[in-house]
């Protein structure tokens, strides 16, 4: 009844809060100022955004587009792929089944990996390995094992362990009696969320580029550094196509999948 009565009276103070919070934002960013040149500018804006409405079609640059979108396409492909055997290694000892001491230690390394954003480790990665695809599917590989890592343990965690216990009191060893007792139950989780991880990464490692990592992404930063703005809509329509081909092709999988289990 307490809690019912002042509820109310916190609405106000919250929205109150949440004001100020808007308005010190707003402040601090002097977001008026950069308004009020944006509105003074208008026409060269428009202009500027004109342009990008005529992508160039000319078959020399759309072949070239279509080496990075193939690119972009196995960065984000192997990025993924090396993240999902990193994250089954981590997530067997973090979901505590080789004891405290492990769980602990690979639990500090996912969240390591998957603090650090995937363009810091686009260029801690470039600055390692050089310029080019390798260093962006490093990065995504790396940031992307410390998220899925995290999923798959708490999915290993929440799994009914009663299969795998019979099956070690029946005498199994105990590679036998996880893939036959546990796997079963966790595979289409970890499986889905490895697609839609990787429909993620398709996005990432377009840009990527920027950072030197290849792929769509350093064609769009060489294009943008020119004033080449027919090149860039070209690029960005290869951006978003691609990206929505993936989508596709996930969603169509992790149905697949969920009704086969």
């Amino acid at each position: 009844m307490s809690a019912q009565f002042h509820a109310p009276r916190r609405g106000p103070l919250i929205f109150l809060v949440l004001m100020l919070a808007v308005v010190a934002s707003v402040v601090r960013l002097d977001l008026l100022p950069a308004l009020a040149d944006a509105s003074g500018s208008a026409g060269e804006l428009l202009g500027f955004l004109a342009r990008f409405t005529a992508p160039e079609l000319k078959p020399a640059f759309l072949a070239k587009v279509g080496q990075g979108l193939l690119e972009t396409l196995a960065i984000s492909l192997i990025g993924t792929l090396l993240a999902v055997i990193g994250a089954v290694a981590l997530a067997l000892p973090a979901s505590g089944r080789w004891g405290q001491v492990a769980s602990v230690v690979s639990r500090f390394c996912l969240n390591v990996l998957r603090s650090v954003p995937e363009l810091v480790w686009a260029t801690i990665t470039v600055l390692a390995a050089g310029l080019g695809p390798f260093a962006g599917t490093l990065a995504l590989g790396l940031h992307t094992a410390g998220v899925l890592g995290r999923l798959y343990a708490e999915a290993l965690e929440n799994a009914d362990q009663r299969p795998e216990a019979a099956l070690r009191a029946a005498g199994a060893p105990v590679v036998p009696a996880f893939v036959y007792g546990v796997l079963p139950m966790v595979a289409p989780q970890w499986l889905a969320y490895g697609l839609y991880r990787w429909e993620m990464n398709i996005r990432m490692a377009a840009v990527l580029g920027f950072v030197g990592a290849g792929g769509l992404g350093a064609q769009l930063y060489y294009a943008m550094s020119l004033f080449q703005e027919a090149r860039a809509a070209t690029i960005i329509v290869a951006m978003l196509l691609l990206s929505w081909a993936v989508d596709a092709v996930s969603g169509a999988l992790r149905r697949h999948f969920v009704l086969a289990a």
